[in-house]
């Protein structure tokens, strides 16, 4: 005990003089047991196996408590899932890339099987194959849905178009649309600093060295990043189907347009004009093609005097009569070069120097005496289907 404590009590008890003897407090009173050990019976050696054991023992049986616990709440508050759902996850793209408009691949397959308004069709990458794995798998019926493609609007790279001050900051189009709405002149137009290239999660998109973005069509699934990282939205999504487009984005007046880019669209009305087709129209000094009308001739692209209309097939094959023509003269009338004639009633030819392979005359043929164009191989594509779908 601690001397300091039995000094305390003798003092204290002093003045009670001999009625009390300080031993036999001191042997009455229960005293606190200090020290390391204090209490305990003391041991040379500790048991080391009897110890683990006793741990192992022990851990084991809280792990047990708790696990089975978890698994009764686990099995009363379970939610049963539809295994169609993992089902749709396996065949979709996995891309994750949000083109469906649901947060992940997850998400739309437990939709598109839990909810009969979701199409099958909206996973873009997977195409119509996937569609129709989703559809089989789901019940419901697979539309087949045009193959779509991103499309550059704006043909004014850095050597076509004029800047109004030199941009020194991060090297990203939004982080460049903070300083005055880019450094182009062309407030409409794509400032080349590359987002779109990075947000591409299937590397189809390459900037040029005049610094506009390059996309590849045998990679690009139309997912649409692209399309929304582009904080100037030069970048839509359109079929592949129509290759003819308005590559700009403009919607200033013509003289403002000469300005500032070589190639812009100045709302001349000369492909409107021009199209055999009335797909092309102004719309807020900008003409834009109605690609349901367009049939992909090109004539507004030989037109159109600033080269503002792109187009993605340049080449396309000359047109060539068989003997199925029968001299109507039709073929002759409605092309717009001058290319086919002949003597009504006798066989008609095309002159392959002047022919741009537009393929009105194909379309115009009431024979189908006319081959060689693109345009007759999609009639014959069009009719094989007619056919297969007859034979089902």
């Amino acid at each position: 005990m601690d001397n300091n404590i039995i000094n305390l009590i003798m003092d204290m008890a002093q003045p009670l003089g001999g009625w009390l003897e300080i031993g036999r407090i001191i042997d009455v009173m229960p005293l606190p047991l200090v020290g390391v050990g204090g209490g305990i019976e003391a041991k040379e050696s500790v048991e080391l196996m009897h110890l683990l054991k006793f741990t192992l023992a022990f851990v084991a049986g809280v792990a047990a408590i708790f696990g089975l616990g978890l698994a009764v709440t686990a099995k009363k508050f379970a939610v049963k899932m539809d295994p169609r759902i993992d089902q749709v996850k396996e065949v979709l793209a996995n891309a994750h890339c949000g083109a469906c408009g649901y947060a992940g691949c997850a998400a739309y397959a437990e939709a598109v099987v839990t909810d009969p308004n979701v199409a099958v069709n909206l996973c873009t990458p997977g195409g119509n194959k996937c569609a129709e794995a989703v559809a089989q798998i789901t019940g419901k019926v697979a539309e087949k849905s045009d193959p779509k493609i991103a499309r550059l609007y704006c043909q004014g790279g850095t050597s076509r178009s004029l800047k109004k001050f030199k941009y020194e900051g991060v090297m990203d189009c939004r982080a460049a649309v903070i300083a005055a709405g880019g450094d182009k002149s062309c407030i409409y137009g794509c400032l080349g600093y590359g987002s779109c290239e990075r947000a591409c999660p299937f590397n189809a998109i390459d900037m040029s060295a005049d610094g506009l973005p390059v996309i590849n069509p045998e990679k690009c699934t139309a997912c649409g990043k692209c399309v929304s990282t582009c904080p100037k939205m030069v970048l839509e999504l359109g079929p592949v189907d129509g290759p003819v487009v308005i590559s700009c984005h403009s919607k200033d007046k013509g003289p403002i347009v000469r300005k500032v880019c070589k190639v812009g669209c100045i709302a001349c009305g000369t492909c409107v004009k021009t199209c055999p087709y009335e797909a092309i129209t102004l719309d807020n000094y900008l003409a834009r093609i109605d690609f349901d009308k367009c049939q992909s001739c090109g004539l507004c692209v030989s037109k159109c005097p600033t080269k503002a209309i792109y187009d993605y097939m340049p080449e396309r094959e000359v047109a060539y009569i068989t003997d199925k023509c029968n001299g109507c003269t039709i073929c002759s009338k409605v092309c717009p070069v001058d290319a086919a004639s002949g003597v009504i009633k006798e066989k008609h030819k095309i002159d392959e120097s002047r022919c741009i392979g537009c393929g009105i005359c194909v379309v115009k043929c009431p024979k189908k005496a006319i081959i060689g164009t693109f345009r007759a191989s999609r009639n014959s594509l069009a009719e094989l289907d007619m056919v297969s779908s007859e034979c089902h």
